[in-house]
């Protein structure tokens, strides 16, 4: 049998990913789902992105929600860009951790970012320097690293050799995104060893999305692999809104119980990620797609193991 890893560390993103389709709510709701994310026990939080109001209404306020964070201060926040001008928006802001996004796959890079991927790469020298400058670090988010909705299957080596000429313009972090919930545990297994075989040493994270039900089978298959960063959302909300047809992350609570059952620790209160859930649920005004929320939880009968 496949040895688990003890504990696992996971990231809640669903401030971020989790809203950005999202009509736009209140800083003052976003702040209570922010209380409920604490109160689960979570040590790292994707709390928003400095991307463009325009594109992405749902995260217009992220200078006002980095402005609250001190609130937190056993969290450790991290916020998306998409470019320079992102970035220095962040650091601006006085958000020093940055993720910055890259499509692995032009036509996604071109509806996402309006530029190619070889460009968005060129660019991580630049981005990282904010970062270290600003006393935080830079994460290097590949998105589509499996499949993009526009060009298709990516090639393995094209998002490895992204992941190489990342680290070394200063990438401090990987993670790698199946933004469109297509891709399945032996395609995960296989990423990631040739990504750690190309720059050993480097922490790795993986997010998925569970557009066909395959999200979680893939954190077994990550962690069975040696990662232990996963990201995810309460309730699985989220999507990309520049991939035709994307849903929802991996469920934050499913997660857990998958985890936690499994004899892996995650810190996490399953009960306070159930309860989160709701509050997310209520914000958005409309219902959660994961199965373990809308089952009421976890169904132990009493007096039994």
């Amino acid at each position: 049998m496949t040895t688990l890893p003890a504990s696992v560390d996971l990231r809640e993103v669903g401030l971020r990913d989790g809203l950005q389709l999202e009509a736009p709510i209140p800083l003052e709701t976003k702040l209570e789902i922010l209380d409920a994310v604490a109160a689960t026990g979570v040590r790292r939080v994707e709390v928003t992105s400095f991307v463009s109001p325009k594109a992405v209404p749902a995260l217009a306020d992220a200078e006002q929600v980095v402005a609250e964070l001190k609130r937190w201060p056993d969290l450790h926040f991290s916020a998306l860009v998409a470019g320079h001008g992102g970035a220095r928006r962040a650091v601006a802001a006085g958000m020093a951790n940055l993720e910055y996004v890259i499509s692995a796959s032009d036509g996604h890079s071109l509806a996402n970012a309006r530029r190619t991927t070889r460009e968005a790469v060129d660019a991580v020298g630049d981005i990282a320097e904010l970062a270290h400058g600003a006393g935080g670090q830079l994460e290097v988010i590949i998105a589509v690293a499996w499949d993009c909705p526009f060009d298709g299957r990516t090639p393995l080596q094209r998002t490895v050799d992204i992941a190489r000429r990342a680290v070394a313009q200063g990438a401090d972090q990987l993670c790698f995104g199946d933004t469109i919930g297509t891709t399945v545990p032996g395609r995960v297994t296989e990423l990631l060893d040739a990504v750690r075989a190309a720059v050993p040493g480097v922490p790795v994270g993986v997010h998925f999305h569970n557009t066909r039900g395959s999200g979680i089978a893939c954190v077994l298959a990550a962690i069975q692999a040696g990662v232990i960063q996963i990201d995810a959302s309460a309730g699985g909300l989220g999507g990309c809104p520049f991939a035709p047809g994307a849903s929802g992350n991996i469920a934050t609570e499913e997660v857990v119980y998958l985890l936690e059952e499994s004899g892996v620790a995650t810190g996490l209160d399953l009960s306070k990620v159930l309860d989160t859930a709701a509050i997310v649920e209520r914000a958005v005004g409309h219902e959660l797609s994961s199965n373990l929320y809308r089952a009421g939880g976890p169904n132990r009968p009493r007096g039994r193991d």
